[in-house]
Protein backbone atom coordinates (compact mmCIF):
# COMPACT_ATOMS: atom_id res chain seq x y z
CA UNK A 1 0.00 0.00 0.00
CA UNK A 2 1.57 2.84 -1.28
CA UNK A 3 2.56 5.50 2.07
CA UNK A 4 1.68 9.03 2.42
CA UNK A 5 2.66 11.86 4.62
CA UNK A 6 0.46 15.01 5.55
CA UNK A 7 1.26 18.06 6.59
CA UNK A 8 -1.97 19.40 8.54
CA UNK A 9 -3.25 22.61 10.02
CA UNK A 10 -6.17 22.78 12.45
CA UNK A 11 -7.13 25.49 15.17
CA UNK A 12 -7.71 22.66 18.62
CA UNK A 13 -10.49 24.75 19.64
CA UNK A 14 -13.15 22.41 19.08
CA UNK A 15 -11.64 19.33 19.42
CA UNK A 16 -10.67 17.30 22.36
CA UNK A 17 -7.07 16.67 21.05
CA UNK A 18 -5.22 15.15 18.38
CA UNK A 19 -6.24 11.72 19.19
CA UNK A 20 -9.51 9.69 18.63
CA UNK A 21 -11.59 9.63 21.96
CA UNK A 22 -15.05 8.05 22.24
CA UNK A 23 -17.96 10.41 22.01
CA UNK A 24 -15.38 13.24 21.70
CA UNK A 25 -14.39 14.91 18.57
CA UNK A 26 -10.85 14.95 17.90
CA UNK A 27 -8.68 16.04 14.66
CA UNK A 28 -7.54 12.74 13.95
CA UNK A 29 -11.12 11.56 13.22
CA UNK A 30 -11.98 14.55 11.21
CA UNK A 31 -8.74 13.42 9.03
CA UNK A 32 -9.70 9.65 8.80
CA UNK A 33 -13.01 10.31 8.02
CA UNK A 34 -12.12 12.20 5.34
CA UNK A 35 -9.94 9.41 4.15
CA UNK A 36 -12.60 6.94 4.28
CA UNK A 37 -14.76 8.94 1.86
CA UNK A 38 -12.08 8.55 -0.32
CA UNK A 39 -10.92 4.75 0.70
CA UNK A 40 -13.71 3.23 2.51
CA UNK A 41 -11.12 0.80 4.25
CA UNK A 42 -8.47 3.30 4.86
CA UNK A 43 -6.20 2.47 8.04
CA UNK A 44 -6.08 4.59 10.65
CA UNK A 45 -3.56 7.13 10.75
CA UNK A 46 -0.02 8.17 12.59
CA UNK A 47 0.89 11.89 13.84
CA UNK A 48 3.87 13.09 15.33
CA UNK A 49 2.55 14.22 18.26
CA UNK A 50 -0.77 14.23 20.27
CA UNK A 51 -1.88 17.64 21.09
CA UNK A 52 -4.19 17.84 23.89
CA UNK A 53 -7.46 19.82 23.71
CA UNK A 54 -7.23 23.07 22.85
CA UNK A 55 -3.84 23.17 21.81
CA UNK A 56 -3.36 23.93 17.73
CA UNK A 57 -0.88 23.18 14.97
CA UNK A 58 0.34 24.59 11.79
CA UNK A 59 3.16 22.12 10.93
CA UNK A 60 1.51 18.37 12.49
CA UNK A 61 2.65 15.82 10.46
CA UNK A 62 0.56 12.49 9.71
CA UNK A 63 0.81 9.27 7.93
CA UNK A 64 -1.55 7.20 6.06
CA UNK A 65 -1.21 3.84 4.08
CA UNK A 66 -4.11 3.83 0.86
CA UNK A 67 -4.58 1.46 -2.01
CA UNK A 68 -4.52 3.76 -4.69
CA UNK A 69 -1.27 5.67 -5.56
CA UNK A 70 -2.75 8.62 -5.18
CA UNK A 71 -1.02 12.02 -6.58
CA UNK A 72 -0.39 14.00 -3.60
CA UNK A 73 -1.61 17.33 -5.15
CA UNK A 74 -5.10 15.55 -5.88
CA UNK A 75 -5.12 13.87 -2.57
CA UNK A 76 -4.70 16.79 -0.41
CA UNK A 77 -7.25 18.86 -2.86
CA UNK A 78 -9.68 15.57 -2.25
CA UNK A 79 -8.72 16.12 1.87
CA UNK A 80 -9.44 19.29 2.54
CA UNK A 81 -13.06 19.34 0.11
CA UNK A 82 -14.34 16.44 3.12
CA UNK A 83 -12.93 18.08 5.71
CA UNK A 84 -14.78 21.04 5.36
CA UNK A 85 -16.02 22.84 7.90
CA UNK A 86 -14.24 21.91 10.10
CA UNK A 87 -11.18 24.07 10.94
CA UNK A 88 -8.36 21.12 9.26
CA UNK A 89 -6.81 21.85 6.48
CA UNK A 90 -4.19 19.34 5.01
CA UNK A 91 -1.44 21.78 3.84
CA UNK A 92 0.88 19.44 1.89
CA UNK A 93 0.72 15.65 0.83
CA UNK A 94 3.72 13.41 -0.06
CA UNK A 95 3.90 9.98 -1.25
CA UNK A 96 7.28 8.41 1.44
CA UNK A 97 8.59 5.36 1.98
CA UNK A 98 7.09 2.00 3.56
CA UNK A 99 8.86 2.87 6.80
CA UNK A 100 8.68 6.46 7.47
CA UNK A 101 6.37 6.70 10.49
CA UNK A 102 5.33 10.14 11.32
CA UNK A 103 6.43 9.43 14.96
CA UNK A 104 8.90 7.11 15.25
CA UNK A 105 10.86 9.05 12.45
CA UNK A 106 11.20 12.17 13.59
CA UNK A 107 14.37 13.93 14.54
CA UNK A 108 12.43 17.10 16.34
CA UNK A 109 9.58 18.46 17.40
CA UNK A 110 9.07 22.62 17.85
CA UNK A 111 6.37 24.32 19.47
CA UNK A 112 5.30 28.16 19.75
CA UNK A 113 3.55 29.11 22.50
CA UNK A 114 1.61 33.29 22.09
CA UNK A 115 1.30 34.85 25.49
CA UNK A 116 -0.75 38.46 25.05
CA UNK A 117 0.21 41.06 27.58
CA UNK A 118 -2.90 43.54 27.96
CA UNK A 119 -5.91 44.49 29.48
CA UNK A 120 -8.24 44.75 26.94
CA UNK A 121 -10.00 41.47 26.26
CA UNK A 122 -8.46 39.95 22.79
CA UNK A 123 -10.81 40.10 20.57
CA UNK A 124 -9.48 38.19 16.66
CA UNK A 125 -7.16 36.65 18.47
CA UNK A 126 -10.07 34.96 20.92
CA UNK A 127 -9.06 31.29 21.55
CA UNK A 128 -5.76 31.59 20.22
CA UNK A 129 -3.56 33.31 22.78
CA UNK A 130 -2.75 33.08 26.51
CA UNK A 131 -3.83 36.19 27.56
CA UNK A 132 -2.82 38.10 31.09
CA UNK A 133 -3.52 41.41 32.10
CA UNK A 134 -0.06 41.92 34.24
CA UNK A 135 3.27 43.34 32.41
CA UNK A 136 5.94 41.18 31.50
CA UNK A 137 9.74 41.79 32.05
CA UNK A 138 11.59 39.61 29.11
CA UNK A 139 14.87 39.66 30.14
CA UNK A 140 13.82 38.00 33.19
CA UNK A 141 11.76 35.69 31.35
CA UNK A 142 14.74 35.04 29.04
CA UNK A 143 17.11 34.51 32.15
CA UNK A 144 14.79 31.90 33.96
CA UNK A 145 14.53 30.07 30.13
CA UNK A 146 18.47 29.76 30.31
CA UNK A 147 18.65 27.17 33.33
CA UNK A 148 16.25 24.90 31.40
CA UNK A 149 18.69 24.17 28.36
CA UNK A 150 20.26 20.73 28.06
CA UNK A 151 19.80 17.35 28.98
CA UNK A 152 17.62 17.35 32.43
CA UNK A 153 15.28 15.58 34.89
CA UNK A 154 12.40 17.64 33.85
CA UNK A 155 9.97 15.59 36.51
CA UNK A 156 8.80 19.25 37.70
CA UNK A 157 7.47 20.26 34.26
CA UNK A 158 5.69 16.45 33.63
CA UNK A 159 2.34 16.04 34.46
CA UNK A 160 1.23 13.45 36.61
CA UNK A 161 -0.47 11.30 34.08
CA UNK A 162 2.30 12.05 31.75
CA UNK A 163 2.99 8.24 30.28
CA UNK A 164 6.88 8.78 28.89
CA UNK A 165 8.95 5.95 30.30
CA UNK A 166 11.75 8.39 31.70
CA UNK A 167 11.82 12.45 32.47
CA UNK A 168 14.95 12.98 31.51
CA UNK A 169 15.19 14.88 27.95
CA UNK A 170 17.16 17.65 26.24
CA UNK A 171 15.51 20.81 25.69
CA UNK A 172 17.58 21.89 22.76
CA UNK A 173 16.13 25.55 22.65
CA UNK A 174 14.06 28.06 24.22
CA UNK A 175 13.47 31.51 22.17
CA UNK A 176 11.79 34.40 23.69
CA UNK A 177 10.49 37.15 21.26
CA UNK A 178 8.20 40.19 21.55
CA UNK A 179 6.04 41.55 18.72
CA UNK A 180 3.99 44.46 18.54
CA UNK A 181 0.10 43.97 19.56
CA UNK A 182 -2.59 46.39 19.84
CA UNK A 183 -2.69 48.16 23.28
CA UNK A 184 -0.38 45.56 24.53
CA UNK A 185 2.66 43.65 24.07
CA UNK A 186 2.83 39.99 22.69
CA UNK A 187 5.52 36.81 23.48
CA UNK A 188 6.37 34.28 21.15
CA UNK A 189 7.90 31.37 22.74
CA UNK A 190 9.83 29.12 20.65
CA UNK A 191 11.08 25.37 21.81
CA UNK A 192 12.81 23.04 20.18
CA UNK A 193 13.41 19.21 21.57
CA UNK A 194 13.73 16.08 19.82
CA UNK A 195 10.54 15.01 22.38
CA UNK A 196 8.15 16.59 24.91
CA UNK A 197 6.49 15.37 28.05
CA UNK A 198 3.32 15.69 28.39
CA UNK A 199 2.18 19.53 29.74
CA UNK A 200 6.08 20.02 29.60
CA UNK A 201 5.83 23.15 27.45
CA UNK A 202 2.60 24.76 28.89
CA UNK A 203 4.51 23.86 32.52
CA UNK A 204 7.47 25.81 31.56
CA UNK A 205 5.47 28.88 29.84
CA UNK A 206 3.40 29.25 33.10
CA UNK A 207 6.00 28.96 35.57
CA UNK A 208 8.31 31.92 32.96
CA UNK A 209 4.89 34.15 32.39
CA UNK A 210 5.35 33.77 37.31
CA UNK A 211 9.39 35.23 36.14
CA UNK A 212 8.11 37.66 33.78
CA UNK A 213 5.35 39.01 36.68
CA UNK A 214 8.07 39.45 39.25
CA UNK A 215 6.36 36.93 41.35
CA UNK A 216 9.31 34.52 40.85
CA UNK A 217 13.42 35.21 40.02
CA UNK A 218 14.92 33.46 36.97
CA UNK A 219 16.94 31.57 39.50
CA UNK A 220 13.91 29.93 41.16
CA UNK A 221 13.48 28.23 37.75
CA UNK A 222 16.46 26.47 38.27
CA UNK A 223 15.91 25.65 41.78
CA UNK A 224 12.43 24.28 41.09
CA UNK A 225 14.06 22.39 37.95
CA UNK A 226 16.60 20.68 40.47
CA UNK A 227 13.30 19.77 42.80
CA UNK A 228 12.55 17.20 40.71
CA UNK A 229 9.06 17.45 42.17
CA UNK A 230 5.81 18.78 40.10
CA UNK A 231 4.54 20.53 43.07
CA UNK A 232 7.86 23.03 42.63
CA UNK A 233 6.15 23.94 38.75
CA UNK A 234 4.71 27.03 38.56
CA UNK A 235 1.16 27.63 37.79
CA UNK A 236 0.64 25.80 33.87
CA UNK A 237 -1.00 27.62 31.22
CA UNK A 238 -3.81 26.82 29.77
CA UNK A 239 -3.66 25.08 25.94
CA UNK A 240 -5.07 28.09 23.54
CA UNK A 241 -2.12 29.61 22.98
CA UNK A 242 0.30 26.54 22.27
CA UNK A 243 0.76 25.61 18.74
CA UNK A 244 2.73 22.69 17.24
CA UNK A 245 4.30 24.60 14.71
CA UNK A 246 7.22 21.86 13.08
CA UNK A 247 8.70 18.28 12.80
CA UNK A 248 11.73 17.41 11.42
CA UNK A 249 12.92 14.14 9.60
CA UNK A 250 16.10 12.94 8.08
CA UNK A 251 14.49 14.40 4.66
CA UNK A 252 11.90 16.33 4.64
CA UNK A 253 9.46 14.49 3.03
CA UNK A 254 7.47 17.76 1.27
CA UNK A 255 10.35 19.35 -0.54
Amino acid sequence: MPRFALKIEYDGGPFSGWQRQSGQPSVQEAVETALRRLEPDAPGIAAAGRTDAGVHATGQVAHCDLVRDWDPFRLSEALNWHLKPAPVAILRAARVADDFHARFSALERRYLFRLLARRAPATHDRGLVWQVSNQLDLQAMRDGAAHLIGRHDFTTFRAALCQADSPVKTLDEILIDEVPAPEGREFRFRLRARSFLHNQVRSIVGTLERVGAGAWTPEEVKRALLAENRAACGPVCPPEGLYLTGVRYPTDPFV
